[in-house]
């Protein structure tokens, strides 16, 4: 098993990518800080996951929330060997709709929260001498879609402090990682395709130019890449980042006469 003994935070792991990340990492042996804002939902997970799983509820909108996280991973578990900072929001917004709460609610969450569990894990993985994080970006990092502005650019501050952070960290054999998931087929985004008018079981029936092998990533294929990433199956790798998608994103060229 790749992570046996090894005790894992995840947050937003109620739901979506972060769930079968806690999903697969159970099913590697390890020991799960689950992470969310609704307790039912998380009671509900960790009933899926069973013994070896806890979970903490707290608002990374809250500067505090990291620090009360690594406290109950503490209290429950007595050691943290690794975080996947997978939380985040997917608030909608372009130039003309966005306004200053919008994006600094998205910049706390998404790349102040993210920089703050990494704060207050590592002072703990210099205890065990090596830690591992995993951070999850996004394709959209790149550029994005015009109604993921701000989201785009917390995607892309996660990157450059993906690399900086490997980069000071390495000597400690504290590894620094992040996937750029590609378009990934949640319950969430079901939902919000449905309401834009898409069809039942649209993630199957999409042009070939977003998606060459005829469907999307399932949440259980990104845990996969996840786990590997975390455990000492990827070595020393530090400041990685990798796209996780079905085609090359840069200087991509789609064939036009498809579709």
């Amino acid at each position: 098993m790749l992570l046996e003994d090894r005790v894992v935070i995840v947050t937003g792991s109620t739901t979506g990518i972060g769930e079968a990340v806690a999903h697969r990492c159970i099913k590697e042996g390890a020991r799960v800080m689950v992470h969310g804002r609704n307790e039912e939902r998380a009671s509900a997970v960790c009933n899926e996951l069973g013994q070896n799983s806890r979970f903490v509820i707290a608002d990374l909108a809250d500067p505090a929330s990291p620090k009360t996280i690594v406290e109950a991973t503490m209290d429950s578990f007595g050691r943290v060997d690794a975080l996947v900072n997978n939380a985040a929001l997917t608030t909608r917004s372009n130039l003309d709709t966005l306004d200053a709460a919008h994006f600094d609610t998205l910049l706390a969450v998404n790349l102040r929260a993210p920089l703050l569990m990494i704060k207050e894990v590592v002072p703990h993985f210099r205890t065990l001498g090596k830690g591992s994080i995993v951070n999850i970006g996004s394709v959209n990092a790149f550029c994005g879609e015009p109604n993921l502005l701000v989201y785009s650019m917390t995607k892309g501050g996660l990157s450059t402090m993906t690399r900086n952070l490997a980069d000071s960290l390495g000597a400690e054999r504290i590894r620094v990682n992040q996937i750029n998931a590609g378009w990934t087929y949640t319950e969430n985004e079901r939902k919000l395709k449905i309401s834009h008018g898409f069809p039942e079981e649209w993630d199957t029936k999409l042009p070939t130019a977003y998606a060459p092998f005829g469907r999307i990533f399932y949440p259980h294929e990104v845990a996969g890449h996840v786990v590997y990433w975390l455990s000492d199956a990827a070595g020393p790798v530090s400041g990685s980042v990798f796209e996780l998608e079905q085609f090359p994103v840069l200087g991509r060229n789609p064939n036009k006469d498809v579709d």
